[in-house]
């Protein structure tokens, strides 16, 4: 991966779930360094500041926690990533997960645009894969692959007019999974790693195979990094933690193997909940993960004190 220049879109979305706090999460990884630790690699870093949800004329639903606001935040985050991508390679600061059904759609249409498909990878403890019928919790944050994907039940919000094949989405660290979620992945085709899976075969055998595939298709690279995708004795700062998780060597080694492919086009960085934090120690591990997959090798980290 050449130099790049660097978008970076803060996303302070707490709509997608009951818990709040991931409305820190941009300035959380401001203060923590990340435009400073990507210009260090030599890129060209542009902080776009935080974008805003459009106002909806969508109703309130007694079962789905802050219907109008999510529906507002896709439909400006589909615009905005679709419009930051042509200048670049965006890195979303959210937020919780629920940004992720504009992002990726966003991301989806400027793929086809340029004529190349667009392959997800999804890195996260949950797979995502509700509709506003099957969540119980009736958080949005849980519906994001769903959406992207096509799935039907999403009438309130923007219609998806490039959804993503489920065989171009990739999952990996899967360790909480419901049983709806189960029964509808069971009949597709994504790829699903979970982490028993991964302390069989490691976490390298997954990764590549579903590199070789974009690669295959001439295809490009979203990445969504959920906080709980990692363990939560070294990513503590969120709300859906789920013991054993990716460690940090196994997650700057998936870093390092993206940046090595040179697919990547966009980034989510997610979850993040600074209220949860322990002396920005999640933030700042976020911010190196963003900084391997951007180029840092493993000789190059940085010591960190707490």
């Amino acid at each position: 991966m050449s130099k790049q220049n660097i978008i970076l879109a803060g996303i302070p979305m707490d709509a997608g779930k009951h818990r709040q706090g991931c409305r820190m999460g941009p300035d959380a990884y401001r203060v923590a360094g990340l435009e400073q630790a990507l210009s260090d690699l030599g890129h060209t870093v542009t902080d776009i500041g935080d974008t805003h949800p459009d106002q909806v004329d969508v109703p309130e639903d007694a079962h789905l926690f802050s219907l109008p606001e999510c529906v507002g935040w896709t439909q400006a985050l589909s615009r905005t990533a679709n419009e930051v991508a042509e200048q670049g390679l965006p890195i979303f600061m959210g937020g919780d997960h629920a940004l992720s059904m504009g992002t990726v759609t966003g991301m989806a249409a400027h793929a086809d645009e340029i004529g190349r498909p667009l392959f997800v990878l999804w890195l996260d403890a949950h797979s995502d894969f509700h509709t506003p019928s099957s969540t119980d919790s009736g958080n949005l944050h849980g519906t994001p692959v769903a959406y992207f994907t096509g799935q039907p039940g999403f009438e309130p919000f923007p219609p998806v007019t490039t959804p993503i094949p489920t065989n171009r989405v990739g999952m990996i660290g899967l360790r909480s999974v419901d049983p709806a979620e189960r029964a509808a992945l069971e009949k597709d085709d994504a790829m699903l790693a979970d982490m028993r899976s991964i302390d069989e075969h490691g976490i390298k055998t997954p990764l590549l195979a579903f590199l070789d595939k974009v690669r295959e298709a001439n295809g490009i690279l979203h990445v969504s990094l959920d906080v709980d995708f990692l363990d939560p004795s070294i990513a503590p700062a969120v709300g859906t933690t789920v013991p054993g998780g990716a460690t940090e060597r196994e997650a700057h080694l998936v870093m390092e193997f993206l940046h090595e492919s040179g697919l990547v086009c966009s980034l989510d960085l997610v979850e993040l909940n600074p209220f949860l934090d322990e002396r920005g120690r999640t933030a700042k591990l976020m911010v190196d993960l963003a900084a391997s997959l951007m180029g840092r090798r493993i000789f190059d980290r940085p010591t960190r004190s707490f």
